[in-house]
Order: C-alpha cells, then sequence, then structure tokens
C-alpha cells in the first residue's frame, strides 16, 4: 500500500482520536449535561453523560485497532493471525457502542417522561438508528474478517507452492 496514504490515513486516525478526547473531556460533560439538564431534568444527567463518553471510547478503541491494522499492512504482515484479534476488538467494540446505544434510548424511553414528546422520539429514535447502524458496520467488519481469512489462507497456500 502506498506510504503517502497510509500517513494521511494514520493522521485521520489521529486526529479523530483528539477529537473524541475532547469530546469526552469537554464537550460531553459541559454541554451535553447542559442539554439534557435542560430536556429532561439533573437526575438523568448521571446515566447519559457516562453513556456518551463510553460510545466516545468505543470509537476510540475502533481507531486504536485500525492504527494497528495500518501498521501490519505498512509490515507486509495483515495476512497472520495476529490482524484477526485487531479486528475482533473492532467487532466488539462496535457490539459494545450498539448495546450503549440500545440502552440508552431503553433509558430514555421509560425515564424520560420529563422531555417533550418531539424531543423524546428523536431523541430514542436517533440512539435506535445508531445501534442498527453499529450492528451493520460489526457485519459488515464480519464479512471482512471473513475475506481476510481467505485472502490469508490463500496467501499460505501460494507461499507452499512457491
Amino acid at each position: 500500500m502506498n506510504a503517502f496514504l497510509i500517513l494521511m490515513l494514520r493522521m485521520a486516525l489521529a486526529a479523530a482520536f483528539l477529537a473524541g478526547l475532547f469530546g469526552q473531556l469537554l464537550v460531553v460533560p459541559n454541554s451535553l449535561a447542559e442539554d439534557v439538564t435542560n430536556a429532561y431534568g439533573p437526575e438523568m444527567v448521571t446515566a447519559l453523560v457516562p453513556a456518551a463518553i463510553a460510545g466516545i471510547a468505543c470509537v476510540q478503541v475502533v481507531l486504536v485497532a485500525t492504527w494497528r491494522l495500518l501498521g501490519m499492512i505498512d509490515a507486509d504482515a495483515i495476512f497472520s493471525e495476529r490482524s484477526f484479534r485487531w479486528v475482533d476488538v473492532v467487532v466488539w467494540a462496535s457490539v459494545a457502542a450498539m448495546a450503549i446505544a440500545l440502552l440508552t434510548a431503553a433509558y430514555i424511553f421509560v425515564f424520560g417522561s420529563g422531555a417533550d414528546e418531539m424531543r423524546l422520539l428523536g431523541d430514542v429514535g436517533g440512539l435506535v438508528v445508531c445501534a442498527g447502524g453499529g450492528a451493520a458496520f460489526a457485519m459488515f467488519t464480519l464479512i471482512m474478517k471473513g475475506l481476510l481469512r481467505k485472502a490469508t489462507e490463500l496467501q499460505t497456500e501460494m507461499a507452499g507452492v512457491v
């Protein structure tokens, strides 16, 4: 793979990771906490802010795993068993994010009666859509893992022939 392309992807991954860190440390505890307090009341902040921080952490785990996989591509070691562990990390982080989104949607649906109906519907609907996106991403990653496994088998077979 092109070294320039890998460098650009790594810069994008680092920027996304740092943006997530900024969100976890400043945006979520301040802005989201204020928004949740205004919409649902202060008692909901203690559940929703940690859920948002955990959701961002799941995305950061995927970014780190992608960084590691890029390093394996750069070192021409992508067709090894180690790469499957990093792909599994991506899948499990996606599943965790999906679970966080669904649990948060259920929490808001059950305990968010203080908000107006459109706000409640929008928040729950948005979280369910995010959970669906997380499920689709996890399934797509599993399909790509199968393709990587097949490519690894073919590469091993070709190395035995040559």
